[in-house]
């Protein structure tokens, strides 16, 4: 378990030096017994042995005062290639298809790297839990933006499936109940549609004590009122609303 901590908090920082005294702290906290130093020793032995069988150059886990520093070559990383692929430099126009079209597949290609939720088995490690949380909200905030841009292609009756389970595994999260409002109301269910923004307001009352933002009250009042915008992908509907 340590062992496999040590390799995701080296990898997560690589190319940076890590110090023998940040490795135990992150390793074992303010509980770390006189025989973690020389326990980390031996888990990045294994490691350097590891890695060579895994193809890895020699000295790619190097030490360098005051600590160890992982270098991962040209082996490549999913996370920097994720990072790479959801890196906006200027979203397109919503009228630019071609631009959105290449969005959205890059936004696939980053979505189809994971594997399910980051660090998942590594979460009892605090640094851990802390990066993946962070990584799980990057990897929710790029299916969003997959999602919204498939809306603004006409694809709603595509995603409706993907944002009913969404909606009901972040009920909270009013990006999400936006979204799955809009392909409802697109789809000819304006009462279902409805009934997502009350289910979301009784929700967040509930539990927070407060009402959905002004965007879904927007979206609220639109769909209530059957505005024609709401049909128009060229508008940019969800740089306005959700």
């Amino acid at each position: 378990m340590k062992q496999r901590a040590l390799l995701a908090l080296l990898v997560s920082k690589h190319g940076q030096c890590l110090s023998v005294a940040d490795l135990v702290d992150c390793l074992w906290g303010g509980e770390a017994p006189p025989t973690a130093r020389a326990a980390l020793q031996v888990y990045i032995s294994k490691l350097r042995k590891h890695l060579a069988g895994a193809g890895f150059a020699s000295g790619s886990l190097s030490t360098s005062l005051p600590g160890y520093v992982l270098h991962l070559g040209d082996n490549g990383f999913d996370l920097d290639e994720f990072h790479r692929l959801t890196q906006r430099k200027g979203a397109p126009h919503p009228e630019d298809r071609p631009g959105l079209e290449r969005e959205a597949q890059n936004l696939q290609r980053a979505l189809a790297l994971w594997r399910g939720p980051a660090l998942v088995d590594l979460r009892d490690v605090p640094s851990l839990r802390e990066l993946g949380i962070v990584l799980d909200e990057a990897w929710m905030s790029a299916y969003e933006r997959k999602l919204e841009i498939d809306l603004l292609l006409g694809r709603e009756l595509m995603v409706l499936s993907d944002l009913r389970r969404l909606a009901l595994q972040y009920p909270k999260r009013e990006k999400i109940q936006g979204l799955l409002m809009t392909a409802l109301y697109r789809n000819g269910r304006a009462a279902e549609a409805l009934s997502t923004y009350h289910g979301l307001r009784q929700t967040l009352v509930e539990h927070l004590g407060m009402d959905p933002g002004q965007r879904l009250n927007k979206l609220h009042h639109a769909i209530l009122n059957r505005e024609s915008w709401l049909e128009e992908r060229k508008n940019g509907l969800f740089a306005s609303v959700v």
